[in-house]
């Protein structure tokens, strides 16, 4: 078996052959971004708070200057 390190050094080699360095950096990218679910991050941000309480949230938020 092979150390963490051994094998990124060994995966990006690979990836580098196959691709090149350019394509090998944006597969990396690719594989690196997680899909963002908008909604299910809202209702984690503010579990505690109704809808009532976000909107006068909001309201008073928009009164400020």
């Amino acid at each position: 078996m092979i150390t963490d390190t051994e094998l990124k050094l060994k995966g990006m080699e690979a990836l580098i052959v196959a691709l090149g360095k350019v394509q090998a950096e944006r597969f990396i990218n690719l594989v690196r971004r997680e899909p963002f679910d908008y909604t299910r991050w809202q209702r984690q941000l503010w579990p505690d708070k109704s809808v009532e309480e976000l909107s006068q949230l909001a309201m008073r938020n928009r009164q400020q200057p």
